[in-house]
């Protein structure tokens, strides 16, 4: 997949392909190696993100002669004395070594069981991921949040909203309305950080500029993205509103998809594309709702 995760980042403008290739090389060339090692240790976090990458490589290790290599994994949620812990990037280098003596041997189940996440992650057919999030997943504690919080994404059944796209309107509409602080805010409304500022910025962007956008500059400009310029004053200081269509959609009563003529989005291995979305999120009953 790296060829086209690079593809995918390059043209959200995270990089350019020959960055993001180069990175993604280095990293299976890395992987390639393990057998050189008596031990690989997998140090990861409870956030979506950080699920995804690791059920990925439990199903990547489940394929590979393991005989000479113990695959030892470390996952935290928390930290001792840190009240709002984000990532293992917060500690620092001794707090780090006291979770190193934590890592234990991954077992047969705990590979098989990721193997079977990634695959039901990656079905064209999400009611796979659902029925999976039904069997008990305890062996990988934070996988069944992260996976659900997956699922959130999906366009809404009332208005054809992500979890996202919902909650950065209600943010706004509760009197937040510059880029950082919006996302800030957003940030707060999650059980577990989702979402870096870069992609978030694409999110904003694109609420501001559909055919009927549901966010729009209170001066009527175009959404500014930030520049190298960490103070640029175009991004930081810009102002974003609600517009109608974004009043009538957090009250039921505008449809995202609709009023934009249709949706071409991928959700990992379901193609949402077409006049209106195959599968949508129920909020009110927490499922899928498709065909």
């Amino acid at each position: 997949m790296s060829q086209i995760r690079a593809q995918f980042l390059a043209d959200c403008a995270l990089g350019s392909y020959e960055e993001m290739l180069a990175d993604f090389i280095s990293r299976d060339s890395t992987l390639a190696r393990f057998a050189a090692h008596k031990e690989v240790i997998l140090w990861f976090e409870h956030d979506l993100y950080d699920q995804l990458q690791l059920i990925q490589l439990l199903d990547w290790f489940s394929r590979h002669d393991r005989d000479a290599t113990t695959i030892s994994l470390i996952c935290v949620n928390a930290f001792p004395d840190i009240a709002h812990f984000i990532g293992l990037g917060q500690l620092n280098a001794s707090q780090l070594r006291s979770l190193y003596e934590t890592r234990r041997p991954l077992t047969e189940s705990e590979l098989t069981l990721g193997s079977e996440a990634w695959k039901a992650y990656c079905s064209p057919d999400p009611k796979v991921l659902e029925a999976f999030l039904r069997k008990d997943t305890s062996a990988l504690p934070f996988l069944k949040a992260a996976l659900r919080r997956h699922l959130e994404q999906f366009p809404a059944l009332q208005g054809g909203l992500s979890r996202t796209q919902r909650q950065i309107l209600e943010v706004v509409a509760s009197g937040v309305h510059k880029p950082l602080e919006i996302f800030r805010a957003t940030q707060e409304k999650e059980e577990s950080p989702f979402l870096g500022d870069s992609p978030f910025w694409l999110y904003l962007s694109h609420l501001c500029t559909g055919k009927k956008p549901f966010l729009t500059r209170a001066d009527d400009g175009t959404f500014s993205f930030p520049t190298t310029d960490s103070h640029d004053p175009a991004f930081r200081e810009q102002v974003l509103v609600l517009t109608e269509e974004g009043r009538n959609a957090l009250v039921g009563q505008a449809d995202w998809i609709k009023i934009n003529r249709g949706i071409d989005r991928w959700l990992r291995g379901v193609h949402l594309q077409g006049p209106d979305a195959a599968w949508r999120w129920d909020l009110q009953r927490a499922t899928l709702v498709g065909p």
